[in-house]
């Protein structure tokens, strides 16, 4: 029920979009608003580099107020940002072991329809409705203890690598300004989504009895995660887990573009 119920969202906000962007079209063709005009916008997010990655969107006016656009967001695989930082607020040694070398990187897609809500132009508060496709590639060495017969202990360590795939909906809160002729400053101020996601994480490695056993034991402990459901499977070759749950996250940002 649940997973449908994140289907339904994400299918309502796509025909959303696709019924304003219609409606909006047929109504220019009867305006006033002059084809002539700088109608075209592209930006670049540039704090989104703080997190690693790069983001760039395309936006052009369909009336007065309301714009239609698409972004494209990526990061190709790197260690996690502010790992410096992260490192000093993390108090276990075991734990900052167990994220100290996790990579990631990322691809997203995302279509919107902006309804500025002043003069328009380009310019001012806006709402937007969007979709987002997104899909996020995941390299982590998993650890694990292994015991004998007599008492003794030993890490062992497989590494996992994988990916996940969300789709959701949601809506941006932001404002834009023009600075110069052609220039202008985009604030994404906040822009809640929720969806579904599904995905997996695998790795290959070699296990007798005793190592399947302990390893198996372990990837029980990602069955407690919240919300997300999760399925293990170890064998002689190596584990696989899989991911199937809703998904959630927001938009920020602040961009710079150049209208044409």
């Amino acid at each position: 029920m649940r997973k449908n119920f994140t289907k339904t969202i994400a299918f309502f906000s796509l025909m959303a979009i696709f019924t304003i962007a219609t409606t909006t079209a047929v109504h220019a063709q009867g305006s006033n608003y002059d084809d002539s005009d700088e109608k075209n916008l592209v930006k670049w997010n540039v704090g989104a580099l703080l997190l690693k990655n790069f983001s760039f969107q395309y936006e052009r006016a369909i009336t007065p107020k309301i714009s239609g656009a698409v972004g494209i967001r990526f990061s190709p695989k790197s260690g996690v940002p502010f790992s410096s930082a992260l490192k000093n607020a993390i108090d276990d040694d075991e734990t900052w072991a167990s994220i100290k070398d996790f990579k990631t990187g990322n691809f997203a897609i995302t279509p919107e329809v902006r309804f500025y809500l002043g003069k328009g132009g380009f310019q001012g508060f806006y709402i937007a409705p969007f979709i987002r496709y997104a899909n996020y590639t995941a390299e982590v060495p998993y650890s694990f203890d292994v015991e004998d017969g007599a008492g003794n202990s030993r890490t062992e360590v497989i590494e996992l690598d994988g990916n996940v795939n969300s789709f959701t909906g949601g809506l941006l809160f932001g404002a834009q300004w023009k600075i110069a002729k052609r220039f202008a400053i985009d604030w994404w101020i906040l822009g809640p989504n929720y969806g579904t996601s599904n995905g997996n994480i695998s790795g290959n490695k070699a296990l007798n009895q005793q190592e399947q056993d302990a390893l198996r034991e372990t990837l029980k402990d990602l069955e407690d995660l919240p919300v997300v459901k999760t399925k293990s499977s170890v064998d002689a070759n190596g584990a696989r887990v899989d991911f199937d749950g809703p998904w959630a996250g927001f938009r920020a940002g602040l961009s710079v573009g150049f209208r044409f």
